[in-house]
């Protein structure tokens, strides 16, 4: 160990997301001494292994997809083949590029980068456990942690042994992205966002797909029609979806073959056969890295960091930002903490001083899941509006826009919740072709207060698929 004294910043940022790095930026902009620790690459999971390789392998999915249905267009594509090596080429081309430009920024802004694993030794004193061996010992006045999550390996009988014979086979959110061949036969454990947008892209790209579900029914946040209809178009793409079904003991079943035991909530049991498990049942916070026991950081009971509406926590000095917080997991609210952080530390450019909390943006996060059609959402869904509530539902397919039909995309239905006194949005899902596009339109809709009829007295280009917002509440009805 060394017994060096410990380099002195103004501010130490643990973890690279997309929070920490234009945090980095601002402060040393401001004149703040800063080091940004960094465990595996630059830019947090965003960039490295969520938002752009998934949706990098989602649109080569869509490509396939399309080719497949090309005789509905009247265009003949003779066969259809899949160069997966081709295809993971393409997103790691894609994160190399992101990856490049976010340590390219950094380096611009002057911000001290240390590669290596992070753990504390006192409220503000860090040691970091260098990639090349070694350690660096650091003490900051304020500390910023950004260390987000990882996926769950979830208590299934069997599974520690395939992993150690097989480990090629069980994959993660991280590791499945990394194939270089489709599988056969794709089991996957979760309906949630990330089990369904692997399952459908591996599901256009050649495998067998079975999607396995604890609960009742695919993405459990959603209101179950939703959900319902969601199901029927996986299925349409020749997905299994087994809802109310529990996993409970995976082998190796001979040669490359794996067999999963499923059991339903009525006690039968099915026997699934694959080549490859896709673990998709959550995800956990990485406080358990960080030697917190060191600091008097309090920690909820499933190891996210509590924290205030400015992102401070129980420790002066400390704040928190992005996934490690608890959900909702999300890019944009990661980048928002940012924006938090920066206003009220004075690190405004202008100096122009915002009073900006996690609060202001409570009931407008919107977000979207990339199955095809997409899955967006903002507001609230009708199972959270408070008891007593008053409000209107309406409800319209998809096949009733007439973009959707000349585009030969039809799928899915819109879902719009009105307060039923004052005739304002709380609430809007559209499953359908770039929902999270339609959201979007709404959203700015509820952020200036705008009455339902406004939305349908305005005029939208036509044929848009923003058009169908004219058309939508003709079908409000009281619940």
């Amino acid at each position: 160990m060394s017994t060096a004294p410990p380099a002195s910043y103004d501010a130490i940022i643990i973890g690279s997301g997309q929070s920490g790095n234009p945090l980095a930026s601002a402060l040393t902009a401001a004149g703040h001494s800063t080091a940004l620790i960094e465990a595996t690459h630059i830019g947090g999971c965003c960039i490295n292994d969520g938002c752009t390789p998934t949706k990098t392998l989602v649109a080569s999915a869509r490509v396939a997809y399309l080719a497949r249905r090309a005789a509905s267009y009247g265009i003949t594509v003779p066969t259809v083949g899949v160069d997966m090596p081709a295809v993971r080429q393409r997103k790691r081309d894609i994160v190399s590029s992101w990856r490049s430009g976010s340590e390219g920024r950094l380096e611009k802004a002057g911000v001290k980068v240390v590669m290596g694993k992070a753990r504390f030794t006192g409220e503000r004193e860090i040691v970091v456990d260098l990639v090349g061996g070694g350690e660096e010992r650091m003490v900051g006045k304020k500390v910023f942690v950004n260390v987000g999550e990882r996926p769950v390996v979830p208590d299934l009988v069997g599974l520690s042994e395939v992993m150690e014979k097989s480990p090629d086979r069980v994959l993660d959110s991280t590791s499945v992205q990394e194939l270089g061949v489709v599988p056969g036969k794709l089991l996957v454990l979760g309906g949630g966002y990330i089990g369904l947008e692997f399952g459908q892209l591996f599901r256009r790209l050649g495998a067998e797909v079975t999607v396995v579900q604890r609960a009742d029914r695919l993405a459990v946040r959603e209101d179950e029609d939703i959900a319902e209809c969601l199901k029927g178009i996986l299925e349409e793409d020749g997905i299994e979806v087994l809802v109310g079904s529990q996993a409970t003991e995976i082998k190796m079943a001979g040669g490359e073959k794996l067999e999963l035991t499923v059991k339903s909530k009525d006690g039968l049991e099915k026997k699934l056969e694959g080549t490859h498990v896709l673990l998709a049942t959550g995800r956990r916070p990485n406080t358990d890295t960080l030697d917190l026991d060191k600091t008097s950081v309090k920690v909820n009971k499933r190891g996210y960091i509590e924290f205030n509406d400015d992102l401070t926590t129980s420790v002066e000095g400390i704040y928190v930002l992005g996934d490690v917080k608890g959900p909702p997991a999300f890019t944009h609210v990661s980048y928002d903490d940012f924006r938090i952080l920066r206003d009220s530390l004075g690190l405004n450019p202008d100096g122009k001083i915002v009073t900006r909390t996690v609060k202001s943006r409570d009931g407008l996060v919107p977000y979207c899941m990339y199955t095809d059609p997409q899955l967006g959402h903002v507001g609230l869904h009708l199972h959270e509006v408070p008891a007593g509530t008053k409000v209107k539902v309406a409800k319209m397919p998809m096949s009733y826009v007439a973009r959707a039909l000349e585009t030969d995309e039809p799928r899915g239905m819109m879902k719009a919740v009105v307060d039923a006194e004052t005739g304002k949005i709380v609430g809007f899902t559209c499953l359908g072709i770039e929902g999270g596009e339609l959201v979007s339109v709404v959203q700015l809709a509820m952020m200036g207060g705008l009455h339902y009829q406004q939305l349908a007295d305005a005029v939208f280009a036509h044929p848009a698929i923003a058009e169908c917002l004219n058309n939508l509440w003709g079908y409000l009805e009281d619940v």
